[in-house]
């Protein structure tokens, strides 16, 4: 039974690749800070087939202590999932406030290269996966997007140098870009505003965090010669925006 370490399990598509994962007869190793709800998915799916991690993934220390202390049962990580990252404000730039600047580096860049550092020599003696939560932020830019932007991007261009690193080891890697999920994204991102949330998502038929998930699973369970390098998803209801022309008065 494979077992995948999925980060940001918590909520959203987190949250739903365990379920997803779990029904698939996966064992899940499911991070967060939220000890409450990662011991309720437990109490949901199972102790024997999800195991909580409580830590803020931005914590190296207690990172690495909740990973020692793995049981063997769930030792043994065959697919990496680094869903935890995070968007704050939406402001431009010139107004944007630098603490979320940082707090979104640390967390979407950061945080997941360290993790992927150090589940690597594993990862390759297994011959596993390793699936990063990108976003279609990472190609295509707009007003407020800035610095989250910034992090995806980097998110994808890292995927796409583990490929080329990782190239005959059997390591498979993947970059995953959603547009619009409905998730608590929006929530973190306004600092709380649920109304700024609902109005976003109002009448748009977005993507779900089972969307997302099963298209993760999907990714995981491909056979091991085949390798996605990046997807893009976005719902029907959202396409490209129109390039933006400052105009002189006259």
């Amino acid at each position: 039974m494979p077992t995948a370490l999925i980060t940001g399990a918590t909520a959203g598509i987190g949250a739903a690749c365990a379920r997803e994962f779990v029904g698939a007869g996966w064992k899940v190793v499911g991070t967060g800070r939220r000890a409450d709800r990662l011991e309720a998915l437990r109490e949901e799916l199972g102790a024997d087939k999800f195991h909580p991690c409580v830590f803020d993934i931005r914590d190296e220390a207690q990172r690495d202590e909740e990973l020692d202390a793995l049981p063997d049962a769930f030792a043994g990580i065959d697919c990496l999932v680094n869903n935890a990252g995070l968007a704050l404000g939406t402001s431009t730039a010139d107004k944007a406030d630098l603490a979320d600047w940082k707090v979104m580096i640390d967390t979407n860049v950061t945080a997941l290269v360290s993790l992927t550092h150090r589940l690597l020599p594993m990862l390759k003696e297994r011959k596993g996966a390793i699936i990063n939560l990108s976003s279609v932020a990472a190609t295509y830019p707009y007003t407020g997007g800035n610095t989250y932007g910034g992090t995806k991007a980097f998110v994808r261009q890292f995927s796409l140098g583990l490929r080329s690193d990782l190239h005959g080891s059997g390591v498979r890697v993947t970059s995953i870009e959603p547009g619009m999920v409905e998730t608590e994204f929006t929530t973190i991102r306004t600092h709380g505003d649920k109304g700024a949330s609902d109005a976003l998502y109002a009448g748009s038929n977005p993507m779900t965090g089972e969307d997302i998930a099963e298209t993760i699973l999907w990714v995981a369970t491909l056979p091991p010669h085949l390798n996605i390098n990046t997807l893009e998803l976005m719902p029907v209801s959202q396409s490209f925006a129109g390039f933006q022309v400052a105009r002189e008065e006259k």
